[in-house]
């Protein structure tokens, strides 16, 4: 189907209806955003290894995009704790943190991603959410969640330790065990402990003291920004920085800006290392942002456009990118709080990147005092949404396969890095898809009594005739498959050697590709060498019509039987009409 400019840009569908009540709505959810997005912006940037404001910069200008060309009223796009760690361990390993090229790299790698979810929306290529089962996506994520911890510990710590994955970091810690900085520590503990108390308990303090509910959910949502607040007081006024606090430092004031030059003058090696890691960030980056979008949906009974979503995002990392940030996705967390206060329409995320825009002009120089600590420690609160050890044993108890696939890209996301990580992640999951539709579910059926209905013989008392063997294929039969179905006919037929009739049940299966009917071609020659007869029942119009378009009905021994029941009658009574052929 061909696109339409609203499809690229759905605000010209939903902007025709736009209203007043509508935007008082997303001015409110606007405002309880941005208080929610000021410090995540600057942790995750600190965490992506960039500067400071480069976190407003990548919240301001992808944002209008996103809600120009998203399909979800709800969706926070934005720096995230994954993608931030993502972005700091792919261009790590290309460009020295730190080092010149780092942000111009960083921009670029924002600029492929969106490149690359641009493109692969205008093709429509929404199906690659199914690329990460998951159990993969949560062994993947739990890792990111465990090495994110691990890089902040040296802000709360106040030690200079290294280390992208856990032997390098527990090395390092050895190393530099007993230089923790005391004013640091209890700087960023005491910050934690405020977080956790804010999160757990200030909201029902404050209902129970009589404020009413909407300011006492304001205040429980804006406590990070209340705590960087007391944080950067108590930090300018008790002179913690000359005591050897280490802070953020000044933060430029302005909007951003187009950055070309920088991000041409990479070498062409550089931009060439990035490109693997860019698609596979692009292809995590979207499986997240659908799961939290039609989650969000459903909630709300919404529809959401999955192409459209993905071209959204990557307008917005292409944004991002060509102002000097760094890669951005969905926010969870940002998600719950619009939809939670109350916002309508993207709008309430161009509404918010005016307030950041806002911020970024006038409000910077009041950061400079905030403590690196509490910027740790914003994060380090947020971890209980990635970290997921619960889903570890229940995988182990339901399908040791997928356990066995999520431990491993836990382990190597750990134990080598993330990008490493994640392509094992795509791999196994992949390999998982194939090994199991190599092995589809082929059961021996016979007859309920009483009944036209055809069940296992394992499961069910059913009646069987012995000079006919019923098997029901539970899979689409292609080139991984078709060969396990040979070796089960030929295993039935050595145990049963009276069978004069084999009938393929077709109920589950949707396609034959050109290896399977290969397969079938051998099986019925093999068969007939056998004297035996193939015959096939409940064959979907779809597929049949593929088998008319070749010469194998025209040389098939038996019939095709518009049911199991039909079929069976018919070859154990042949003297009778057979059933009507499909």
């Amino acid at each position: 189907m061909r696109s339409t400019l609203t499809d690229w840009f759905p605000i010209l569908r939903w902007g025709r209806t736009y209203n007043r009540p509508l935007l008082a709505a997303d001015i409110t959810a606007s405002a309880v955003v941005t208080l929610l997005l000021i410090p995540q912006s600057l942790a995750y940037a600190m965490l992506a290894g960039m500067p400071p404001v480069t976190g407003l910069y990548a919240s301001i200008v992808p944002m209008v995009i996103y809600a120009l060309m998203g399909s979800s009223t709800v969706l926070g796009p934005g720096p995230s704790a994954l993608r931030s760690i993502m972005s700091l361990a792919t261009v790590g390993t290309v460009v020295g943190a730190g080092s010149a090229d780092f942000i111009a790299a960083s921009a670029v790698l924002a600029v492929m991603v969106g490149l690359a979810l641009l493109v692969m929306g205008a093709l429509r290529m929404g199906f690659m959410a199914s690329f990460l089962s998951q159990p993969v996506l949560s062994g993947f994520i739990t890792a990111s969640g465990l090495l994110i911890g691990m890089s902040q510990l040296k802000h709360v710590l106040g030690m200079p330790l290294s280390g992208d994955d856990v032997p390098g970091f527990a090395r390092s810690l050895a190393a530099h065990f007993g230089e923790v900085h005391g004013l640091t520590l209890a700087v960023g503990l005491g910050a934690l402990a405020l977080l956790w108390a804010a999160r757990r308990w200030l909201k029902p303090l404050l209902c129970r003291l009589g404020v009413p509910a909407v300011a006492a959910d304001l205040a429980g949502k804006a406590s990070p920004l209340l705590v960087i607040l007391l944080s950067i007081a108590l930090t300018t006024a008790l002179g913690w920085p000359q005591q050897g606090l280490a802070v953020v430092g000044e933060i430029p004031q302005g909007l951003p800006s187009l950055v070309l030059a920088p991000l041409l003058e990479l070498p062409t090696s550089t931009v060439r290392a990035l490109m693997v890691p860019a698609l596979l960030i692009a292809v995590m980056t979207f499986i997240e942002q659908i799961s939290i979008a039609q989650g969000m949906a459903a909630k709300r009974r919404e529809r959401i456009d999955v192409n459209a979503e993905m071209r959204a995002m990557g307008g917005a990392n292409l944004a991002a990118g060509l102002t000097g940030a760094f890669a951005v996705g969905a926010s969870f967390s940002r998600t719950s709080v619009v939809a939670e206060s109350g916002g309508r329409t993207p709008a309430a995320g161009i509404i918010t990147a005016v307030l950041l825009a806002f911020t970024a002009l006038f409000l910077t120089p009041w950061l400079h005092d905030l403590p690196m600590a509490v910027l740790a420690a914003t994060i380090l609160i947020s971890l209980g949404s990635l970290i997921d050890f619960r889903s570890f044993p229940l995988n182990w108890r339901y399908a040791r396969a997928d356990f066995a696939a999520q431990a491993l890209t836990f382990s190597v996301t750990l134990l080598v890095d993330l990008v490493t990580g994640l392509t094992v992640g795509v791999i196994a999951s992949l390999a998982l898809h194939i090994w199991r539709s190599s092995r589809p579910h082929i059961a021996v059926v016979g007859n309920v009594p009483g009944t036209e209905h055809y069940r296992n013989v394992l499961r069910h008392q059913v009646v069987t005739r012995p000079h006919i063997l019923g098997l029901r294929v539970d899979e689409s039969l292609f080139f991984a498959n078709a060969r396990h179905l040979e070796d089960r006919i030929t295993a039935e037929l050595a145990a049963h050697p009276g069978v004069r009739h084999v009938v393929l049940q077709c109920t589950a299966v949707n396609d034959i590709d050109a290896s399977a009917l290969e397969s079938l071609r051998s099986i019925h020659r093999n068969l007939q060498d056998a004297g035996v007869r193939l015959h096939l029942s409940e064959v979907k119009g779809p597929v049949m019509d593929r088998l008319h378009r070749s010469d194998f009905l025209e040389r098939l021994s038996g019939q095709v039987f518009l049911t199991h029941h039909q079929a069976i009658r018919a070859l154990n009574e042949p003297a009778q009409d057979p059933a009507a052929q499909i």
